[in-house]
């Protein structure tokens, strides 16, 4: 099958807006680094693309209509005489990983413009490329809808919240008023110490907590420990697990653990234990609700690309102090919620191994084959 270099079948620019152009409640979608877009009142862009996050949560998205971006954000449009633009965005999707290994940078890896431009993607017939991204739709709806189906179970979640405890910036239950220093026994950074392919324990990092507050273990390294620091770095069910340095739109995330296992987190990672005041899940709530996110945009620093919230600064923010009775109901109804997830998520990984199974055929030529056939 012919190959070309991505260059010479698109046109590839960069976003022009500074994360903080974002609003509320803004006309067209904003995409940024991370995988849900952020809104705008204003669009650069109007029609079908393919975006790729040039550095942060590094992810491949498809979209039609008028939009703005990150200015770390790649707007791609095909040569369409060429390069069939939903093909291009499943090649993109299984070149993800190639492009997760050539990024540079430490804390936070950024993407070359090289490194689109002169990747060799396959490209047959024009009509053939529409048959591939065809089947792939059909493929890619099942986990669509699985994934739609978690959201709808993220979004009970936050939901629930405001129900139980209300807008934190009105009070109507007249809730205390106190910070998040007020229901904490200790806080912890993580241990600085280099990620291992093996080792005693997996190592939490800061892609292991999604923005919307789940833990994903997808993608482990491993650490060994010596005893005299297991007590500062170890983790155990029921820590609160917040990502202290990251993109400007990402600092900020907050998991909840809930493994039996132990495990370690890296040093960009901040461990919150309550005290007798305060249910884990709670507080976990707050920091991913609306209102949460939107103090974490407001109070983070940023620095060469990078933003940062440290523990003085985390305990010092906002929260309404509920009665522990109210806070372990929001717990138990979580736990619930959490468990059709769970079911959910189980399906969701069978959809996605039939989707990447077909994406890797159809990069190989064997799909193209088949269809010759």
């Amino acid at each position: 099958m012919q190959k070309v270099e991505l260059g010479f079948v698109t046109d590839i620019k960069t976003g022009r807006l500074d994360a903080n152009a974002s609003v509320d409640d803004g006309q067209f979608p904003f995409f940024t680094c991370s995988r849900l877009p952020l809104r705008s009142n204003t669009y650069s862009f109007d029609g079908e693309y393919v975006l790729v996050a040039g550095n942060g949560d590094l992810n491949i998205k498809h979209y039609i209509g008028k939009f703005d971006a990150y200015q770390r954000t790649y707007v791609i449009k095909s040569d369409q005489s060429k390069l069939h633009t939903k093909y291009l965005y499943y090649f993109l999707s299984e070149y993800l990983e190639v492009l997760r290994n050539l990024s540079i940078g430490g804390v936070i890896k950024y993407i070359k413009i090289g490194n689109l431009t002169e990747a060799q993607i396959p490209l047959p017939l024009l009509t053939e490329q529409q048959k591939i991204a065809a089947i792939l739709d059909a493929a890619d709806s099942l986990r669509q809808k699985d994934r739609q189906l978690i959201d709808h179970y993220t979004a009970l979640s936050q939901s629930l919240f405001l129900d139980m405890f209300g807008d934190p910036v009105t009070n109507h239950h007249g809730f205390e008023i106190g910070t998040i220093r007020d229901l904490i026994s200790t806080v912890n950074y993580g241990t600085s110490a280099k990620a291992q392919e093996d080792g005693d324990y997996p190592y939490l990092r800061m892609n292991n907590i999604t923005y919307d507050g789940a833990m994903d273990f997808s993608s482990l390294k491993y650490i060994s420990l010596e005893d005299k620091d297991k007590p500062k770095y170890l983790v155990k069910k029921g820590d609160i697990l917040f990502n202290r340095t990251n993109s400007k739109e990402l600092v900020g995330k907050t998991g909840l653990y809930n493994e039996d296992k132990e495990m370690v987190i890296a040093g960009y990672l901040i461990r919150l234990r309550t005290n007798a005041r305060a249910n884990p899940y709670f507080i976990w709530g707050h920091m991913n609700s609306k209102h949460g996110k939107s103090v974490l945009m407001h109070m983070c620093k940023s620095i060469v690309g990078m933003a940062n919230i440290n523990a003085q600064e985390l305990q010092n923010i906002k929260i309404v102090l509920p009665p522990i009775a109210l806070q372990n109901q929001f717990a138990e109804r979580i736990q619930a919620i959490e468990a059709q997830k769970q079911l959910a998520q189980a399906s969701l990984e069978k959809s996605e191994a039939l989707f990447n199974s077909l994406l890797q055929r159809a990069f190989t030529g064997e799909l193209t084959k088949h269809l010759a056939a």
